[in-house]
């Protein structure tokens, strides 16, 4: 049986030069499905939970069909790739609901660093104690999945420095999170984090990774991966979302793979977390290129060798399972590179951010509408 997954996307909408216009309020207002962001100039759609990727990948370009055809009524209007402003705009703030106090409180207090695009991917587990193991390894590996994913290196039509620019200036909050031992830790950390007014509600935990569930801290049935760039290419997206339901089928088979019992540097959770934080900043500017130190043995190992290392551990638990075919296109990454790479390689040989953002513009349409064509239409059939 395979675990239950579910996106929410967040996308940029604009114009077919890059420019990025906010629509947000309309989109919501006219289109089911569609959720408001604090600032108008991004929008939100969530999948349903779906064991299968087939439908999983149909379950993506669906919505995003029906937007595109809704921004046309609108005007020359687009979908735009990356998940920073990468043209311009950081210094504003347009809000999209300003009657909402709790978008009050996110534009006076972070500003435009949280107008980001990004990918959340939820996979199911009820049993609370083996979400929180999950959650654990997760959140020590999940360097790894912003390293596969990072596509923002560039702010303000320049580049940062950065591979993902978006992780690199998140305000990831509270700034210091533990891995939780068990659910009832977790329930105390945020009755406590709220008591203190360090976060303003159950939402207000951005972390990397988070239990999630329809009454948080009490009720929780999924784990959300939140460290994503926006994932455009939708067989990307499913090949990375195939590593994590790999290895969450793993660990819920293998309990020493949990940080906590199985690491050999160490198993005090505060350590850990503090090597991951030096592997998230580590990625967030270089990410498959980053050097990162390894959680199970302290070695020194480069993002895309981890990745290519869980990918051989990996592939015979995808194969039986039946979803391998997914998995595969994450060699293309390793090879080829992400976004973040593929971009700034057409700044090194003289395209300019506008230049690139609008070839990545055409291509993501002509993608989707390639595989509508030929996926969804032969499972509709």
């Amino acid at each position: 049986m395979l675990l239950s997954k579910g996106f929410e996307i967040e996308m940029y909408t604009g114009t077919p030069l890059g420019e990025i216009v906010g629509l947000s309020d309309r989109i919501v207002a006219s289109l089911d499905g569609f959720m408001r962001e604090p600032d108008t100039r991004n929008v939100e759609y969530t999948t349903a939970p779906l064991c299968c990727y087939d439908r999983l990948l149909c379950a993506l370009l669906r919505p995003r069909q029906h937007l595109r055809a809704y921004l046309k009524t609108l005007g020359n209007y687009t979908l735009i790739p990356g998940s920073t402003l990468s043209l311009g705009g950081s210094d504003r703030f347009y809000r999209s609901d300003p009657q909402n106090p709790y978008h009050d409180y996110i534009e006076q207090t972070y500003g435009s660093n949280v107008v980001t695009a990004s990918v959340h991917i939820n996979v199911g587990i009820s049993d609370p104690e083996l979400l929180m193991q999950a959650c654990r390894l997760v959140r020590v590996e999940a360097p790894l999945y912003l390293a596969l994913s990072a596509s923002s290196p560039f702010l303000d039509g320049q580049a940062t420095g950065y591979h993902s620019t978006r992780w690199a200036i998140f305000p990831q909050t509270p700034s210091q999170v533990p891995l939780f031992e068990s659910h009832a830790h977790f329930i105390e950390w945020t009755e406590a984090q709220l008591e203190a007014g360090t976060i303003c509600n159950v939402r207000h935990l951005w972390s990397s990774v988070r239990p999630n569930g329809n009454r948080r801290p009490y009720d929780l049935n999924r784990l959300e991966l939140r460290i994503c760039d926006l994932i455009v290419d939708p067989i990307a997206l499913l090949a990375i979302t195939a590593l994590l339901e790999a290895r969450l089928t793993q660990v819920l088979n293998d309990p020493t793979l949990d940080p906590l019992y199985g690491g050999k540097v160490s198993t005090r959770a505060a350590d850990l977390v503090a090597l991951t934080q030096a592997n998230e900043r580590a990625v967030a500017r270089s990410s498959l290129d980053a050097q990162l130190t390894h959680w199970q043995d302290g070695r020194t190992i480069s993002a895309r060798e981890w990745i290519d290392e869980l990918y051989q551990e990996v592939l015979p638990i995808a194969k039986a399972k039946g979803f391998s075919c997914f998995l595969s296109p994450l060699k293309k990454i390793l090879r080829q590179g992400n976004t973040a790479g593929q971009w700034l390689q057409l700044q090194s040989v003289g395209f300019d951010t506008q230049q690139i953002l609008n070839r990545a513009i055409q291509d993501m349409a002509e993608q989707e509408n390639e595989l509508e064509d030929k996926l969804c239409q032969a499972l509709v059939a």
